[in-house]
């Protein structure tokens, strides 16, 4: 047996697949040997009976992201991944923005300059297109791919990234061709233009009407679309931050045909509803101003079944960290402004874990192995880091989490993201990480954050492993 640098005693390993109990032996960063009684090792932490799960994956955030002016995201590579390590995520995919007029090759070079050095956890770069010209459909995109940046996003909305749809199935195309992963913002973008024009001239335009300009129609229809071109094109797409019911009809249809259509959720469509954006005028809703919007609390039980009984392929936090008291932020310039110009997203890195295992573990929503694979191993499958990623099995990276439970009270001022809310405050939850390895390494042990700046490695992606499923 290779020799051991830590041993993880007594825990309770679960997996997508299973629930056992087993020591963890680990050596250079990775797992080598799962058993009872392993041989004692310069090192040694007692889980002492309690679950020890991988290291989450979340495959959907932002980090650094250029903005326009003034906007500024609140977290850059060393606060998000160290917020992230905190709450039990091992591995993050933030976004590379390719900006109109300007090579998709420079906007990867960019975010590789901001995360060099600053990273407590692996990371990878998903892609974004909002630029699909001839040399980065012909050269730049599948030169990237074959690099292992394996996936990337396109945009039904925001004028500065949206494509049409003639732009998508071009983009589609290459994916098909060079066996990467598409990930589609399903909203139409011409319906929230003329909703938002007409409630400004009613004067609406508190953060509350945010939701107003976005019904559940205009996230039906783009992804009834989406899913049209994906058919049109024969390749498989992931619908991102999926909100409420029409949407998931929308897909639950697709699968029925057995088209290869995959769906990613967030933590604000099972805690947050429309009512958090103000049941008044107050600015306060600004807080949770993201797209699509939280919807009513039926739709809260819409998407906990569907996470449940296997719609949902990964479960994302889709941080997008803007502080709120900040002319960077939430106040453009210091002013208050209307619901058009707030900037979109809330945070929810290191919260993203702790929320789905207290209220859907602990409350009996979600099994264990449930929870792994939404957390861990299917985004590690969708974005080609699994086996290294996403599980605890031999050779496997050595990130882990073991789970404290106990009631536990969300305060922003107990988080370690740079932003200066939680749309969660007040929350009790059962359950925290307790301790989160890192390659082996101590990261979080509970009370205290155990800085690896630099030790975060970038990793390039292979092929998506995931597998469709034509039911539910």
């Amino acid at each position: 047996m290779t020799p051991l640098d830590l041993v993880v005693r007594h825990a309770r390993v679960a997996t997508a697949a299973d629930v056992f109990d087993a020591d963890i032996g680990i050596a250079g960063g990775r797992i080598v040997a799962l058993a009872q009684g392993l041989p004692v090792a310069p090192r040694e932490i007692d889980a002492a009976g309690r679950v020890v799960t991988p290291g989450g994956v979340d495959a959907h955030c932002h980090l650094d992201q250029p903005m326009p002016p003034p906007a500024r995201m609140a977290d850059d590579f060393a606060s998000g991944t160290r917020a992230a390590a905190c709450g039990g995520t091992t591995t993050v995919i933030p976004f590379a923005a390719q900006e109109k007029g300007a090579s998709l090759r420079a906007a990867v070079d960019d975010y590789h300059r901001r995360a060099e050095g600053r990273a407590h956890v692996d990371y990878a770069f998903h892609l974004i297109v909002s630029d699909p010209t001839p040399p980065v459909l012909s050269q730049e995109l599948p030169a990237l791919i074959a690099e292992g940046y394996t996936s990337f996003k396109v945009y039904m909305t925001y004028d500065d990234l949206k494509l049409d749809d003639g732009q998508i199935l071009d983009v589609l195309a290459v994916a098909r061709q060079h066996g990467a992963m598409a990930m589609i913002h399903a909203e139409n973008a011409d319906c929230i233009e003329w909703l938002t024009k007409r409630l400004e001239a009613a004067g609406r335009t508190a953060p509350r009407f945010h939701a107003h300009a976005r019904p559940m129609l205009v996230e039906r229809e783009a992804t009834h679309r989406a899913i049209a071109l994906a058919e049109l094109v024969d390749v498989p797409i992931l619908i991102v931050h999926v909100s409420g019911r029409e949407a998931v009809e929308q897909i639950r249809w697709a699968r029925a045909q057995g088209l290869s259509v995959f769906a990613e959720t967030c933590p604000q469509y099972l805690f947050l509803t429309a009512a958090d954006l103000g049941i008044d005028d107050s600015y306060l809703g600004a807080k949770c101003v993201c797209s699509p919007p939280p919807r009513d609390a039926s739709n809260q039980q819409v998407i906990w079944h569907a996470l449940a009984d296997g719609l949902f392929t990964v479960f994302s936090s889709d941080h997008a960290p803007f502080k709120y008291d900040a002319p960077e932020g939430k106040k453009p310039g210091g002013q208050e402004v209307a619901f058009r110009h707030i900037p979109n997203g809330i945070p929810g890195l290191e919260t993203r874990m702790p929320l789905l295992y207290s209220e859907g573990v602990l409350k009996g929503r979600l099994t264990l192995e449930k929870f792994v694979e939404l957390t861990a191993t299917n985004p590690a499958k969708a974005y080609g880091l699994h086996p290294r990623k996403g599980t605890i099995a031999i050779g496997s990276d050595a990130d882990l989490v073991v789970w404290g439970e106990g009631e536990r009270v969300l305060r922003n001022e107990h988080l370690h993201h740079a932003v200066d809310y939680t749309p969660y405050e007040g929350m009790k939850l059962q359950a925290w990480p307790a301790l989160t390895l890192a390659a082996g390494e101590v990261v979080w042990d509970g009370t205290q954050f155990h800085p690896r700046a630099g030790r975060g490695r970038f990793l390039r992606c292979g092929p998506p492993t995931l597998r469709p499923r034509t039911s539910p």
